[in-house]
């Protein structure tokens, strides 16, 4: 019969017994150690030991103890059934239009970005860094007070030809929250917005230039990631300028969206390094809908759509009004609300998450 195994804690002395146990303890390393250093020893005389010993070894993560999504392209390639089926998701693909060439590839999309009402300081300061990042963007400031809804918002933005509405929103005065809305006839995509760093809050950050970037989706494998990822990537021309070096890169694990926008640091003909620009920032889709914004209040008369680019005031006038023109010092007249045509309705979730999605972590979406 095998003795018992010494446990520390029947020593009755306290400074005895942590004494025993860090020599316990010391000795385990060093025992631990001097099997690393056997083993690279033979190892280097064999490294084919080596290699089968990772191979045996794989650590189990998250990633790869994914669970199989039938929407997911296997590795082998797909199958007719998942032929047939991202055929019918292109043949519906609401950005189809976008990528079909007729217009000029080097001419980014409009995108109006604007915040939630009574936005803080920290939320129009992000909001400056996205107009950086995206080639087409204006950014128009929300007055305080009560303004049109986003529904409102969306159909003035659609009639001046912008092709997509992001909307920051905040809590706490700090940004939270990315509603985007692809115009004109949707769909819109809610995400959780957490962990931002702006630029100047990179060490050793590089500059950003006004060159149309190159654009990265990783790991958009599924469906729903299919569509997630298109919406991102109608937000830049279809034709990125390569002179100017900047890439960025939306990387999805674990349904997390990693952004990052870097630039390339050419060291030799043969090296290359990635100099972060920034900012950087995680998303989290929390919903994807049919359509735009719901009007809640149809039919009724708004005061003003009270938004603001600098210190000029922009109400809302018709779609087939032109803009009038001003000074800064000057004041535009009121003009009428912007008209809606169609009655408010519930819109279609086409994905929302639900607590109860996450009771296993080997289940993810996009």
């Amino acid at each position: 019969m095998a003795p018992a195994r010494f446990q520390p804690s029947s020593i009755k002395n306290k400074i005895k017994r942590e004494e025993v146990t860090r020599k316990l303890k010391k000795s385990k390393n060093q025992a631990k150690l001097q099997k690393r250093l056997d083993q690279a020893k033979v190892e280097a005389n064999d490294p084919a030991a080596k290699k089968k010993r990772i191979s045996e070894n794989v650590p189990r993560t998250l990633d790869n103890t994914r669970e199989a999504d039938p929407a997911m392209l296997s590795a082998a390639g797909p199958s007719s059934a998942q032929h047939v089926e991202f055929s019918n998701d292109i043949a519906s693909d609401p950005f189809a239009d976008y990528f079909n060439f007729t217009q000029d590839p080097t001419i980014p999309p409009k995108v109006l970005i604007t915040t939630s009402a009574k936005a803080s300081k920290g939320t129009y300061e992000f909001c400056d860094e996205l107009v950086g990042v995206f080639p087409g963007a204006e950014f128009i400031r929300r007055k305080k007070g009560k303004g049109f809804e986003m529904g409102r918002i969306a159909g003035w933005a659609a009639g001046r030809g912008y092709k997509h509405l992001l909307v920051v929103n905040e809590d706490m005065k700090k940004p939270n929250a990315i509603t985007l809305v692809y115009l004109p006839n949707g769909p819109m995509a809610y995400f959780k917005l957490t962990s931002i760093e702006l630029t100047k809050q990179i060490y050793g950050h590089a500059r950003a230039t006004p060159h149309n970037p190159e654009l990265v989706l990783n790991n958009f494998s599924t469906t729903l990631g299919h569509n997630v990822g298109r919406m991102f990537q109608t937000l830049f021309p279809p034709l990125p300028e390569f002179q100017g070096r900047q890439v960025v890169a939306l990387h999805n694990q674990r349904d997390f969206l990693f952004f990052r926008r870097h630039r390339y640091a050419f060291r030799s003909p043969e090296k290359v390094a990635l100099q972060e620009i920034g900012p950087r920032f995680t998303l989290k889709l929390r919903w994807l809908k049919r359509g735009l914004p719901a009007v809640q209040n149809f039919g009724a008369s708004p005061d003003a759509l009270e938004i603001s680019v600098g210190t000029e005031e922009l109400p809302g006038p018709p779609e087939e009004t032109p803009m009038p023109e001003q000074d800064e010092e000057s004041e535009m007249r009121p003009h009428e609300p912007v008209p809606v045509s169609n009655p408010p309705k519930d819109n279609e979730y086409i994905w929302r998450w639900k607590p109860e999605l996450e009771t296993t972590r080997k289940t993810f979406f996009l």
